[in-house]
């Protein structure tokens, strides 16, 4: 079986976010049938439609990186009952020019990780309203919302609690089943 490429791209752009450490855990959680990498989306400048008769090289390198996916993982925060500006610019950047969108067709899953209780639900679902219309079809359950992140890590970004590891590590099966599908 050939090993799904699945480009995980992360919300928050802090080096040290909890996001990004959940973005981890679940790469490391992972089963073999998956190969997962972090698509890097805070280089890209704003999407601005005047400059892409003449694309930056940063829209280029990215739009050939979701191309090649098959498939994707989000990993964000909430910011203000919504996505961070950098997730919302990655996803204009490889839904444009118009008509050359590079996400369509390919499996997607959505884990939103917060210190709040609520574990960013709101941008859960923003980011599965813009993948629906981006023809990404998204796992549906489990829906996996992290709440109280900041309780969940030591100091070298290790998960302390085994129900979180649990539930990530089953998410990832789940996700590795979703993705077979295509």
């Amino acid at each position: 079986m050939n090993k799904k490429k699945i480009a995980v791209l992360i919300g928050s752009l802090r080096k040290e976010s909890f996001n990004r450490k959940v973005a981890n855990q679940l790469i490391q959680l992972a089963p073999d049938s998956l190969e997962l990498e972090i698509v890097e989306i805070g280089q890209l400048p704003h999407y601005n439609e005047d400059i892409d008769q003449n694309p930056p090289t940063e829209y280029v390198d990215f739009r050939r990186k979701i191309k090649a996916a098959d498939g994707f993982l989000f990993v964000t925060p909430e910011y203000n009952r919504s996505v961070p500006s950098a997730l919302k610019n990655a996803f204009d950047v490889a839904s444009r020019p118009y008509g050359q969108s590079v996400w369509g067709g390919k499996p997607g899953a959505v884990v939103s990780v917060s210190m709040s209780a609520i574990g960013g639900f709101g941008a859960n679902h923003i980011v599965r309203q813009s993948m629906v219309f981006l023809n990404v079809p998204m796992m549906q359950q489990p829906e996996a919302y992290i709440g109280s992140a900041h309780t969940l890590f030591d100091e070298n970004g290790n998960l302390l609690n085994e129900d979180t590891r649990d539930f990530l590590k089953n998410y990832m099966d789940a996700y590795a089943s979703w993705v077979n599908t295509f």
